[in-house]
C-alpha cells in the first residue's frame, strides 16, 4: 500500500507571488499616481490585497494539512484544520479524470488534477480535487486512475501499470484526433443576451479601477458626445450599441482564451481507450473519460439561435453530470450542428449515424395537446393582465393576452415539430423540446428499464410517453407523446425481450406508418 503524499511544495511560493502581486495595484495608486489614501477611492484595490492575502494564507494552511494517497483499491484525501476530512473513493468508480492549470500553475510546472466518479462535489461530478501537483504526478496520476491495469505500488507512492501498456498506458497510447477548433464557430458563441452582462462587469470594473487611480471616467464619458443635441432615444441607442458591442468583444475574447488550441481526441491502448479534451490559452484544461462507460450523445439546440445552426454537444456517460458549470459531458464547444453530428458519430463510432437518420413524425394528436397547453396558459395569462390591469388602474392592459395567442400557439407548432423518434444501428433516438431542442442518443444496451406514461389526456387522446431509464446522463430519456400502440414497438425494436411480458399492442392495432421526419 502506498504511503501519504503532500501537495506539491510549489504552491507554496506561488501563493507568495500572488500575494505580493495583490499588494500591487495599492502600492501604485498611492506611491506612483500620489492617490489621496482614502477608502472611499481606494476600497476596489484595497480589496484585491485583501482578498489575494486570504487566498495565499488559505492556500497555505490547506498544503499544510492536505494529504492523499492511492492504493490498489482507492483514491484517499485527507484535509482540513480545525474539522478533518477524509474522503475514499473506490478506483472502480472513477468516471473522469480532469488536469487543469492556471497561468500561476503552468509558470510553476504545477496541476490541478480533479478526480470525477459520480459523487456531489463543488464542480458537480467531483470527487476529490489535488491543487497542486507536479506536472509529472499529474500525468501518472491520470494514467494509473484510468489506465485499467492492476496497480502496483512503486517506491515514489503511485501504481505502476502492470503488463506492455506500463510504458504509455490510456495516456500515452495511439492517439485519434476527432475535432479541432474552428474559429468560425465564434460567431456562435458571442451572438447572446450574456454580451450586455459581460459588458455591465466591464464597465463596472473599469469605472471604479480608473476611480481609485484618480481618473474621472463619467466625465470621459460625458465629452465624447454632444449628449443633449443626440436627444434621450439616440443616446439610449447608442449607449446600447456600444454595451453590445464591448460586450461582444469581451465574450469574443474569453472564448479565445477557454477554447485555445481545442482538441478532441480518443486515446487508446492496450489498457482501454479515453475520450479526452484539451483546451486553454492561460488556463488549460484536460479532460479524460472513460469509453467504457459512454452509453450515447445528446445534442441541444437552443431555440433562440436554432436560426444560426446552433447546436451544445454532451456525452452521455455512467457517473459525469451536465449540470455542473464546467461539465465533464461536454466535448465540443457550441458550434454548428453540422458539425455537432458528424463528431458524435465519431465519438460513438457509429456507422450509419444516428443523429443523421431520418425520425418518425408523432400523430398530430400531440400538435392538439400542445395547442391546448397554449390555450389554457393564453386564458391565466389573460386574467393575471386583467387583475394587474385593475390594481394600476391599466383597464385595457388584460388585452396583452389575447395579443400573444399567436405567440403561444407557434410556440406549440415548434414544440411539435420537435418531436421525433427512431432505433438507429443499436441506439434508441428520441427528440423533444422547445426551448431547447435535445436529441438524444442512447445506446440499446445501457438501457435498463421502461417506463409507458399517461395522462388523463394523453389517454383520451390515444397518446402514451415512453421512458428509457438508464444510468447514465439525465438517467431518464423520454419520447413524447408517441401514439400508445407505438410505444411497446418502439422498446422492442431498441432491446428486444425487456418490455414484451409486461403489455402488447391491441389486437386491431398497426405500428403508425413511418411518417419520416427530415
Amino acid at each position: 500500500m502506498s504511503g501519504w503524499r503532500r501537495l506539491d511544495v510549489r504552491m507554496v511560493w506561488v501563493d507568495v507571488v500572488r500575494s505580493l502581486l495583490s499588494l500591487a495595484p495599492t502600492g501604485l495608486a498611492v506611491g506612483v499616481f500620489r492617490v489621496e489614501a482614502r477608502l472611499s477611492t481606494l476600497w476596489p484595490v484595497l480589496a484585491v490585497a485583501v482578498v489575494g492575502l486570504a487566498r495565499a494564507g488559505h492556500d497555505l494552511l490547506r498544503w499544510a494539512k492536505t494529504r492523499y494517497r492511492v492504493t490498489g483499491e482507492r483514491v484517499e484525501l485527507r484535509t482540513g484544520l480545525l474539522v478533518r476530512a477524509h474522503r475514499s473513493v473506490r478506483r472502480d468508480r472513477i468516471r473522469s479524470v480532469t488536469a487543469t492549470a492556471l497561468l500561476r500553475h503552468r509558470l510553476a510546472g504545477l496541476r490541478v488534477v480533479t478526480v470525477g466518479a459520480g459523487l456531489p462535489g463543488s464542480e458537480g461530478e467531483a470527487a476529490l480535487r489535488l491543487d497542486a501537483v507536479s506536472v509529472r504526478t499529474a500525468e501518472r496520476l491520470r494514467r494509473d486512475l484510468l489506465g485499467g491495469q492492476p496497480h502496483r505500488p512503486t517506491a515514489d507512492g503511485f501504481g505502476e501499470a502492470a503488463g506492455p501498456a506500463a510504458a504509455g498506458g490510456a495516456v500515452a497510447g495511439d492517439a485519434r484526433v476527432l475535432a479541432r477548433i474552428r474559429w468560425s464557430w465564434l460567431v456562435h458563441n458571442v451572438v447572446n443576451g450574456w454580451a450586455f452582462v459581460t459588458a455591465a462587469g466591464l464597465l463596472w470594473g473599469a469605472y471604479w479601477t480608473a476611480e481609485s487611480f484618480g481618473f474621472d471616467a463619467a466625465a470621459a464619458v460625458a465629452g465624447l458626445l454632444d449628449w443633449r443635441a443626440l436627444g434621450v432615444g439616440r443616446s439610449v441607442v447608442v449607449a446600447v450599441a456600444a454595451a453590445g458591442v464591448l460586450g461582444v468583444a469581451g465574450m469574443a475574447v474569453a472564448f479565445v482564451a477557454e477554447f485555445w488550441d481545442f482538441r478532441l481526441t480518443r486515446v487508446t491502448a492496450a489498457a482501454g481507450s479515453v475520450l479526452r479534451t484539451t483546451q486553454g490559452l492561460f488556463k488549460t484544461r484536460e479532460v479524460d473519460r472513460d469509453d467504457d462507460r459512454l452509453r450515447g450523445v445528446e445534442i441541444s439546440e437552443p431555440v433562440l439561435w436554432r436560426w444560426m445552426g446552433t447546436a451544445d454537444t454532451n456525452v452521455i456517460s455512467t457517473g459525469l453530470t451536465m449540470w455542473s458549470m464546467t461539465p465533464a459531458t461536454t466535448v465540443l464547444p457550441r458550434g454548428p450542428v453540422r458539425v455537432a453530428r458528424s463528431v458524435a458519430a465519431a465519438v460513438l463510432d457509429a456507422d450509419p449515424n444516428p443523429f443523421e437518420a431520418p425520425l418518425v413524425r408523432h400523430p398530430r394528436a400531440a400538435l392538439r395537446r400542445r395547442l391546448g397547453w397554449a390555450a389554457l396558459l393564453g386564458a391565466a395569462l389573460t386574467g393575471a393582465l386583467a387583475g394587474l390591469g385593475a390594481v394600476l388602474d391599466l383597464p385595457r392592459l388584460w388585452l396583452a393576452g389575447p395579443a400573444s395567442a399567436p405567440l403561444l400557439a407557434g410556440g406549440a407548432l415548434v414544440a411539435y415539430r420537435a418531436l421525433g423518434h427512431a432505433t438507429v444501428g443499436g441506439y434508441l433516438v428520441v427528440r423533444s423540446g422547445l426551448v431547447s431542442r435535445s436529441t438524444a442518443a442512447v445506446r440499446g444496451g445501457a438501457v435498463i428499464g421502461w417506463r409507458v406514461r399517461q395522462s388523463l389526456l394523453q389517454r383520451r387522446l390515444g397518446l402514451a410517453t415512453l421512458i428509457a431509464a438508464t444510468a447514465a446522463g439525465h438517467g431518464r430519456y423520454a419520447a413524447v407523446d408517441l401514439a400508445a400502440g407505438d410505444a411497446v414497438d418502439l422498446a422492442e425494436r431498441t432491446l428486444p425481450g425487456l418490455l414484451a411480458p409486461f403489455g402488447t399492442a391491441p389486437p386491431d392495432h398497426h405500428p403508425s406508418s413511418p411518417r419520416q421526419l427530415a
